[in-house]
């Protein structure tokens, strides 16, 4: 049983990592991939670029989690949003040519969002439907998710400098593949939900879910925020090219995903308050220290440390939602989760874009590291409420 659970949890991993790395090959030349998709250079149209797939992100999340509860299915829904996701990266590349415009990009964008979200949530709720441990599973999916976006953002670079169409043709690739992997996975969906208004019912019934949703939104706006601002600030700043702009983005996400699954097995044995609360201070802290960096090794020795942190806090805050969630409810949860995640990237570009705009790359650091700081010690109280005490931790 364990074997056989091992092996799903591999492929899962492996799907979350697809998915990842697809989304994070188009960040390091991001600049140069919407200026050819026929939009003007700046900071602006790479904003809305990643704005409109993230605003389907929040749109569907939850929709897709409470279909597959609904229905007692997960394995379906991960293959149509996989394989639909990587035909709208090819959509994209052939707008130029046939003569559609910037609006035309933006909507494939929205569709393909509201699908590639369905693979990406649903893939990480087959990982909490296994045994093994909560935060061993939801440790797995952070690996994934980390390295995703280590390789994705180093190779993503390299891409870029073949052409700045040629990243959307290997995210399609592996998308693709994604999609037929997670058909070789078996569904264990634990029950069929009773319907859509008793799951919600359920999340509205557990209102704890708030305190890790309220996390998962900080720490992915702090995500969206180095997607976007990071890649312009190294660039504009440092001036570096797009193929560096990548490799420094792996300082963040190498460690930030070589950690998660240790962390998330640590947080089984000594609870989920201190990698929680704790990571979260460190990290916002971190973020700080990117901006303030005069020179460009520290600002990449400060990216490192900020990885560490974020894989410290961030499969503990996974295990949270899973701790609280009932189990025929996890899609849903999960969903929820995604939803303020989602939200939390969209902030991360809106407002970090913004602030660049109107003020500096610096203020931006600053604003954004001052608000992980901010729900670290304003939730302090509730998340030593509901976090599971040692040894608490369901398997």
């Amino acid at each position: 049983m364990e074997s056989t659970a091992r092996s799903a949890r591999l492929r899962l991993a492996l799907v979350v990592w697809g998915v990842l790395v697809s989304q994070v090959f188009l960040y390091p030349g991001l600049s140069d991939l919407v200026v050819a998709l026929g939009a003007p250079a700046g900071i602006q149209a790479g904003m809305w670029f990643l704005v409109a797939e993230f605003a389907a992100f929040v749109t569907f999340a939850g929709v897709w989690g409470v279909v597959s509860d609904v229905t007692g299915k997960r394995v379906p829904w991960v293959v149509v949003g996989a394989v639909g996701g990587a035909a709208c990266y090819i959509l994209l590349t052939r707008l130029p040519a046939v003569g559609f415009g910037w609006g035309a990009v933006l909507v494939v964008r929205l569709v393909g969002g509201a699908l590639t979200i369905g693979a990406f949530s649903l893939a990480i709720t087959m990982l909490m439907d296994l045994s093994g441990g909560h935060g061993r599973n939801m440790g797995a999916a952070g690996i994934a998710i980390g390295l995703g976006a280590a390789l994705g953002s180093v190779v993503g670079g390299q891409l870029s400098t073949l052409g700045p169409l040629t990243p959307l043709y290997a995210s399609a690739t592996v998308l693709f593949a994604a999609g037929l992997l997670a058909a070789t996975v078996p569904d264990r969906t634990p029950t069929k939900s009773p319907g859509v208004g008793a799951i919600l019912d359920r999340l509205r019934d557990r209102p704890s879910l708030g305190v890790p949703y309220a996390f998962g939104f900080i720490d992915r706006s702090t995500a969206g925020f180095f997607s976007l601002v990071g890649v312009y600030y190294f660039r504009d700043v440092f001036d570096l090219d797009a193929a560096m702009a990548g490799v420094t983005l792996a300082c963040f996400f190498l460690p930030f995903a070589l950690l998660q699954y240790p962390f998330g097995s640590l947080s089984d044995r000594i609870g989920r308050f201190l990698p929680v609360v704790g990571g979260s201070v460190v990290y916002g802290l971190t973020i700080v220290a990117v901006g303030v960096a005069p020179v460009y090794p520290l600002a990449a020795l400060a990216m490192v440390a900020a990885g560490v942190c974020g894989a410290l806090m961030a499969p503990a805050t996974m295990a949270l939602v899973t701790d609280i969630a009932s189990e025929d409810g996890r899609g849903a949860a999960m969903g929820g989760f995604n939803v303020f995640g989602s939200l939390g990237f969209l902030t991360g570009f809106l407002v970090g874009g913004l602030v660049v705009e109107s003020a500096n790359y610096l203020t931006a650091f600053l604003v954004v590291g001052g608000l992980e700081l901010a729900i670290a010690l304003l939730a302090l109280p509730a998340v030593r409420r509901v976090a599971p005490s040692v040894g608490e931790q369901p398997s």
